[in-house]
């Protein structure tokens, strides 16, 4: 099964990007998607199903053009899941689940925490985060986590590792993601690579990109009893809709 996760910020200015010809190239059995920023009906429905994905699930914030996420499928879940049930984190539209028979895929969309009120918010968020899949795992063990959490985990993971008074490489978030980690789940990119300079965000400013001054922000988590079947897991920086790029996770399932 090969999982993609990509914050496309903006799904209807990456589809003008060329964002549908590149999904049928890559061919994933499923894509979470982050940050849409679109509601369902303000979609061309059609040309997901024509690419290959007749089945794809929307969960967007109350608030238009802002957050929310989805997931693509080849294949039919058994269950979709649209959110937490919390209601302090699904206003903005940041979880949805698909069950299928060995392994359920979370998109999830981590908040920014680009001021003080922000960053609260994000912060109460990672710990009631926490607690949800705590209690999830308990119905659910084989559960990958895929999605923007818009933290650094280690040094490795950023540029600069000079910049601790940034959201996104706070010692709180790091320490909250790496106890994350530690509470049942594989990093799966950085299990199987262990070099430095690969990053899944840039900003748009300085020509940040072009020189790889970047941000690794994006995972796929993958749940402990699925660490054998972690076959391959990369970054597809090549892709260019966004201001983030693709991760993948293949898994033998």
């Amino acid at each position: 099964m090969k999982i993609i996760s990509y914050n496309v910020n903006g799904i209807r200015a990456a589809v003008k990007k060329g964002f549908i010809d590149w999904l049928q190239q890559a061919n994933p059995d499923v894509i979470c998607i982050q940050e849409t920023k679109a509601h369902k009906e303000q979609l061309d429905l059609v040309a997901f199903e024509k690419a290959g994905y007749p089945y794809h699930y929307w969960f967007s914030a109350q608030k238009k053009g802002y957050s929310s996420v989805a997931i693509l499928c080849k294949e039919k879940p058994n269950h979709i899941e649209y959110g937490t049930g919390i209601e302090t984190m699904d206003f903005e539209g940041r979880n949805l689940r698909v069950d299928f028979d060995d392994v359920s895929i979370l998109s999830l969309y981590l908040p920014s925490g680009t001021n003080d009120a922000r960053l609260n918010f994000k912060l109460n968020y990672m710990d009631e985060f926490q607690d949800y899949i705590n209690e999830l795992k308990n119905n659910i063990p084989n559960l990958v986590i895929c999605g923007d959490y818009n933290i650094c985990h280690q040094e490795i993971d950023i540029h600069n590792p000079k910049m601790k008074g940034v959201s996104g490489f706070l010692p709180i978030e790091r320490e909250w993601i790496g106890n994350f980690i530690d509470s049942g789940f594989i990093d799966s990119f950085r299990h199987l690579n262990k070099e430095p300079h690969h990053y899944s965000w840039w900003s748009y400013r300085a020509n940040a990109r072009n020189n790889n001054k970047g941000w690794r922000i994006d995972y796929n988590m993958v749940a402990a009893p699925l660490k054998n079947n972690i076959k391959r897991a990369y970054i597809l920086p090549e892709a260019k809709h966004s201001d983030h790029c693709p991760i993948v996770v293949e898994l033998d399932v």
